[in-house]
C-alpha cells in the first residue's frame, strides 16, 4: 500500500484534468467555429477551472464522495462543459456586437492605415477579365491588416468611396450571392494565409443591388500571418500597413517587426492577443 494514496490520486488526476479540459476545449471551439476569437490556451483553461468547480461542489453538496466516483466524475464534466459554453456563448455574442462596422462611414471618411477600398476582388477593370493578381492584393491588404493594428477592407468600393457593387465578382462565381462570394473568400485566404487566419476576419455586407459592398473587418492577429506565394508553400512574405499603404518586409525587418510587434506577458499568452 502507498504511504499518501491521496498524493498519488492527485498525480494521476492532473494529466487527465488538463487531457479532458483540452479536448473540452476543442470541441466548444469547433462548435462556435468563427464566432469565437479566444485562444484554445483560453478555452482550456476556463475548461480546466470549470472541472475545479465541478470537483469542489461534489465536496460540499455530497457526503462521502471519492475523485473517482462516477458522481464526481460527471458532475466535475457537465460543470466544465456548462462554464465553458456560457463563457464561449459569452465572448461569441460580445465579438459580435463589437466587430459590426459602420460602411458608409468608413465611406465617408476615405482611406487611411485602418481603411482601405477595393473595387474588385477577382476582376481587372482595365483587362475586363478575371485576373489571379486582383486576389493576390485582396489576401496582401487582409495580411497587413491582421499584421498592424487591425483594420477594414472594403471590396466593391472606389479609391473615392463611393460603392460600385460586387456584381463584376459576383459574376465569376457558379452560385452568384454574397454567401458563394463569402465562402470563396474564405477559400482564398486559407489557401494564401492559412486556415487559422481566414478564421479570424469578420466579413459583412451592407447595401442592396448593385451597390451591395462587402467589409472585411481584420483584428489585430496573435501571431504573424505569412502569405504563401509559392504553391509548394517554400515563399512567404510578411505583410504589414504602413501609413496608408501595403508593404511587405525583407527578412531583417520581418525578424525585428515580429519581435517588437509580438512581446509575450502573461495577457497575451492567455488572450492570444498581441502586445499594444
Amino acid at each position: 500500500m502507498p504511504n499518501s494514496p491521496l498524493l498519488i490520486e492527485v498525480a494521476i488526476a492532473i494529466p487527465i484534468v488538463l487531457g479532458l479540459a483540452y479536448v473540452i476545449a476543442r470541441v466548444i471551439r469547433w462548435t462556435f467555429g468563427a464566432r469565437l476569437r479566444l485562444e484554445i490556451r483560453t478555452m482550456t483553461i476556463v475548461s480546466t477551472l470549470g472541472i475545479s468547480i465541478g470537483i469542489l461542489l461534489s465536496g460540499i453538496f455530497f457526503y462521502g464522495l471519492r475523485l473517482w466516483m462516477p458522481t464526481t466524475i460527471l458532475l466535475a464534466f457537465g460543470t466544465s462543459l456548462g462554464l465553458s459554453f456560457a463563457v464561449a456563448g459569452l465572448a461569441a455574442a460580445l465579438n459580435r456586437g463589437a466587430q459590426d462596422v459602420n460602411v458608409p462611414a468608413l465611406l465617408a471618411a476615405g482611406e487611411s492605415d485602418r481603411v482601405e477600398f477595393k473595387e474588385t476582388a477577382r476582376w481587372n477593370v482595365r483587362e475586363d477579365k478575371k485576373d489571379p493578381r486582383m486576389e493576390l492584393a485582396i489576401a496582401k491588404t487582409v495580411a497587413a491588416f491582421l499584421n498592424s493594428s487591425g483594420g477594414v477592407l472594403v471590396i466593391g468600393a472606389n479609391d473615392a468611396g463611393e460603392a460600385i457593387g460586387l456584381h463584376r465578382d459576383l459574376a465569376t462565381l457558379r452560385t452568384p450571392d454574397h454567401d458563394r462570394f463569402e465562402l470563396w473568400l474564405r477559400d482564398l485566404l486559407s489557401t494564401l494565409l492559412g486556415r487559422n487566419a481566414a478564421a479570424l476576419p469578420r466579413i459583412q455586407f451592407n447595401g442592396t443591388g448593385g451597390t451591395a459592398v462587402c467589409a472585411v473587418n481584420c483584428p489585430p492577429s496573435p501571431k504573424p500571418v505569412f502569405l504563401v506565394r509559392a504553391k509548394d508553400g517554400g515563399s512567404t512574405d510578411l505583410w504589414v500597413r504602413v501609413g496608408n499603404s501595403t508593404r511587405s518586409l525583407g527578412v531583417d525587418e520581418a525578424v525585428q517587426y515580429v519581435a517588437e510587434h509580438w512581446r509575450p506577458s502573461v495577457w497575451t499568452w492567455l488572450s492570444g492577443k498581441p502586445a499594444r
